[in-house]
């Protein structure tokens, strides 16, 4: 089963991280449990799906089996972690943050996310060189992730398309939107994008690229950075997908913002936002 979410993965080189990282995962590599990407996004979201459907929703996975996105690349192994613990931990700061305690309480008691909390606060005091490689957000792919990639780095794969139910079956390679490019891309990018935007523009989109820098500058500058629209192709038609252009829509608004045309770089934007308001608004179909 795969999520209709979309999925921002850093993958570092093997030959990067310390040992026992580096040893750990040079095995894993080279193993069989190493699946293909789309195996691996139906076991990790059947997981997921797992822990959160139980009566108290699981936040303890110590004991969970690891496993890792791997991608081999012009002779180096680069790999992206699961790291559940640390993405239970996030998942749940990031949720509860947004609701009143009250209603955040009748999901997850108060009592057990300040046990969490404590608990995060001390691994991460124990493994300040670990981080989570991989962001994720259901029903649309953010704004903010576009600006990392340019159009040419772009591969589609268009095949099979599942509806409803059959999507549970999604786990083949027949059908996929990923954008792949190196970390010093990346940064550059969203540097120059940042500084377009902290000129001509107020409100959030300063504060979201700013957080998106600071996550990617976590990860070691030989990183790859990996945008998957991950099932969401799902959601779009052949033809829509195909013709997917939210990279190219946003570089260009970016750019008439850069050149003081501030109504063509809404009309750019609103392409966009247009784009993935249709896909997000497939949340409450029924």
């Amino acid at each position: 089963m795969i999520g209709f979410a979309a999925h921002l993965r850093v993958y570092e080189p093997i030959g990067s991280l310390p040992d026992p990282e580096r040893s750990r995962w040079v095995s894993y590599a080279e193993s069989a449990r190493a699946a293909s990407r789309p195996a691996l996004m139906a076991r990790e979201h059947s997981v997921g799906l797992t822990a959160a459907a139980r009566l108290s929703p699981r936040l303890r996975f110590d004991d969970a089996v690891e496993d890792a996105y791997v991608r081999h690349l012009d002779g180096l192994n680069y790999v992206c972690p699961w790291r559940w613990q640390l993405r239970v931990w996030e998942a749940l700061d990031d949720f509860r943050s947004g609701l009143p305690d009250q209603i955040a309480d009748a999901f997850v008691p108060g009592a057990a996310a300040a046990t969490a909390a404590d608990e995060a606060d001390a691994w991460r005091a124990g493994h300040p060189q670990v981080r989570s490689g991989i962001r994720t957000v259901g029903w649309h792919v953010p704004v903010t992730w576009f600006v990392l990639f340019e159009a040419d780095e772009r591969r589609v794969v268009l095949g099979d398309r599942r509806r409803g139910a059959a999507a549970a079956g999604a786990a083949g390679p027949d059908r996929s939107l990923v954008y792949l490019t190196a970390m010093s891309r990346a940064r550059r990018r969203l540097a120059r994008a940042l500084h377009v935007v902290q000129r001509t523009l107020e409100g959030t989109a300063t504060e979201m690229l700013e957080d998106l820098g600071r996550w990617l500058e976590e990860f070691h500058p030989h990183s790859l950075v990996e945008l998957d629209y991950g099932g969401l192709v799902h959601l779009m038609d052949d033809e829509a997908l195909a013709a997917d252009t939210s990279v190219e829509d946003i570089a260009a608004a970016l750019q008439c913002l850069s050149d003081g045309d501030p109504t063509g770089a809404a009309a750019r934007y609103e392409q966009v936002t247009g784009r993935w308001r249709e896909v997000a608004a497939l949340e409450r179909a029924n």
